[in-house]
């Protein structure tokens, strides 16, 4: 907003100064970035999160495959980590468990996982992804996740972007208000000794 303000400084003005004409076009050309460069750099950079992504998404979903665990037992935890767990107040909203499952293979599994509380009961049946090796793995990335990720990396483009225009901006005008300001020193200290004497009989 304050960009545009300097673009007063385009009216035709005998008292103008070399430096007012330049912050004008330091204003000038931050409104241009602003309305149209800034934008298409959050568009650029949010398409190519989500073109990245969504690759990501889908070879994931190829990668792992969904299937059932079965609790058997509990899993042994030291002492010590359940004195931790305590110590830090309530109850986890997940517990690990020795669970069986079948990997797409064919071929039978265990091995401990992590599962909600409600279904850590031996016996109980939970969904679980594996990788073509039958290892236990996170669940693939949705699509409307990526679509958000996507969406966030434009806007933080886009954001930064606009930023750096503003600090640029910023150090501009600062560098011409400097120069104006030495000017008059210059321009005072020339006039100064004779400030005065004309016309007073001195």
């Amino acid at each position: 907003m304050r960009a545009a303000i300097g673009l007063w400084r385009w009216r035709h003005n005998p008292l103008r100064r070399t430096t007012d004409l330049a912050e004008a076009w330091v204003a000038f050309t931050a409104v241009v970035l602003l309305c149209l460069v800034v934008p298409l750099t959050g568009l650029a950079a949010g398409a190519s999160a989500h073109d990245s992504l969504q690759r990501a998404v889908r070879a994931q979903q190829e990668q792992r495959h969904p299937t059932t665990a079965r609790v058997l037992k509990a899993a042994d935890r030291p002492a010590g980590a359940a004195r931790t767990a305590e110590a830090a107040g309530g109850e986890r909203s997940r517990r690990s468990v020795v669970a069986a499952w079948t990997a797409p293979d064919g071929s039978a599994r265990t091995g401990t996982v992590t599962t909600a509380r409600r279904t850590s009961a031996p016996g109980s049946a939970f969904p679980l992804w594996t990788d073509r090796d039958g290892r236990p793995v996170s669940p693939p990335m949705g699509a409307d996740t990526a679509r958000a990720h996507a969406i966030v990396a434009g806007l933080t483009a886009a954001l930064s972007a606009g930023l750096l225009v503003e600090v640029v901006r910023r150090l501009a005008v600062r560098r011409l208000v400097l120069t104006r300001y030495a000017r008059l020193d210059r321009a005072w200290a020339a006039a100064g000794p004779d400030w005065g004497r004309t016309g007073t009989g001195s």
